[in-house]
């Protein structure tokens, strides 16, 4: 489940890249009722992004942005609520880690979900389903032949 986290330079003070990271996963897995669980914790992976200033844009001008983008199986944010909070503290949690200085409203949050089937781990595409189940077992499903 990887998260992509882009934010312009300076909007996030040097060195609280990661602790933001963490921060964005840690409440995805609890909004999403996955925290502890051992088959989906390793599976969120992703990256930090910095951008220089000037190449980050709202409205086709420049401008400093904070956007978090998860790539999620199609089981995940399907509830209404989760959607709307983790929305809200993902917000919250850039905003804070920025000290207050990025604009709730140059902060975006993004959930793609990959068609059914077309989620891969260490080469084996796995249906909604077969995380389902492996989630539940706590494993990763049997390989296929």
């Amino acid at each position: 489940m990887p998260l992509t986290l882009t934010v312009t330079e300076g909007v996030l003070p040097g060195g609280s890249e990661a602790a933001t990271f963490t921060r964005l996963s840690d409440a995805m897995l609890r909004w999403t009722g996955a925290a502890g669980n051992t088959f989906l914790t390793p599976m969120v992976v992703g990256s930090v992004n910095v951008v220089p200033r000037g190449l980050t844009f709202s409205g086709s001008v420049a401008a400093p942005l904070a956007l978090i983008e998860w790539k999620m199986p199609g089981i995940a944010f399907v509830s209404r609520e989760v959607q709307i909070g983790y929305i809200a503290e993902a917000t919250e949690i850039v905003h804070e880690m920025s000290g207050g200085r990025q604009p709730r409203e140059g902060i975006w949050v993004n959930v793609v979900h990959a068609v059914d089937g077309g989620w891969g781990v260490a080469g084996v595409a796995l249906t909604n389903r077969e995380i389902e189940d492996a989630a539940v077992r706590g494993a990763a499903p049997p390989a296929r032949a």
